[in-house]
C-alpha cells in the first residue's frame, strides 16, 4: 500500500530594502494564526496581528522605515512585500477555491471584503470613516494598503463598510473581513484539479 505525498508546505519569505524602508515578511499559509509583528506603526501591528490570527496565517513582519517622515512608506512597502510573499507562496495555485467572501460586524460596523486570486489586480474600496488618524496610523492610508497589497499579491480584491461609526470599528472589521475572505480563497479544495480556471493559467 503506497503511502500519500506529504502537503507542500505554502509559504515565503520575502525581503524589500529600500532608501526609505526596509522590510521583512515570512508568511506561511496554512498555520495557526501566529503573529510577530513590528513596524513601527502600532495600530497596524494590531490590524495585521487580527489579520494573521482570524486569516490562520502564521505572519513574521519586521519594518524599519522612515517614520521621522511620516507613516506612508512603511505602511505602503510592507503592503507591497505581504502581497508579494503571497504570490509566492500560492505558486501555481493549483488546488486552491480562488475565491472568497466574509461579512463581519464589529460592534456597530459591519464590513465585507470578496476576493478573486485571478492573477489580475483590481481594487474597489469603500469605506467612509470620521477620523484622519487613528493612534500614530493615517486613516487615508488604509486604501493605500489594500490598493499595494492587491497589486502586489495579483488579486481582485473588493472591501466596503456597510455601516459604522467608529474608525476604529471600521478599520478593524475590515482586516478581519478581508483576512477571512483570503482564509477561504487560498484553501485547498481535493476536487479542484490544477488551476482553477478554464484558461489554465491563474
Amino acid at each position: 500500500m503506497s503511502t500519500p505525498s506529504p502537503i507542500q508546505t505554502r509559504a515565503a519569505e520575502v525581503r524589500r530594502k529600500t532608501k526609505e524602508t526596509d522590510v521583512r515578511v515570512a508568511l506561511t499559509l496554512d498555520g495557526g494564526g501566529r503573529a510577530s509583528i513590528t513596524t513601527g506603526v502600532h495600530f497596524l501591528d494590531h490590524m495585521l496581528e487580527l489579520f494573521a490570527r482570524h486569516g490562520l496565517f502564521d505572519l513574521e513582519i519586521e519594518c524599519r522605515g522612515d517614520l521621522e517622515i511620516d507613516d506612508h512608506h512603511s505602511v505602503e512597502d510592507v503592503a507591497i512585500t505581504l502581497g508579494q510573499a503571497l504570490a509566492q507562496a500560492l505558486g501555481d495555485k493549483a488546488g486552491i477555491t480562488r475565491y472568497g467572501s466574509a461579512l463581519i460586524p464589529m460592534d456597530e460596523a459591519l464590513c465585507r471584503a470578496v476576493i478573486d486570486l485571478s492573477g489580475r489586480f483590481y481594487l474597489v474600496y469603500e469605506v467612509e470613516t470620521q477620523r484622519h488618524t487613528v493612534g500614530n496610523f493615517s486613516v487615508e492610508l488604509a486604501e493605500h494598503f489594500w490598493r499595494s497589497f492587491a497589486e502586489a499579491a495579483r488579486c481582485n480584491l473588493h472591501i466596503d463598510c456597510l455601516r459604522g461609526r467608529n474608525t476604529h470599528h471600521i478599520l478593524e472589521g475590515t482586516f478581519k473581513a478581508t483576512a477571512r475572505a483570503l482564509r477561504q480563497a487560498v484553501e485547498r479544495d481535493p476536487r479542484v484539479e490544477g488551476v482553477p480556471s478554464t484558461k489554465g493559467v491563474l
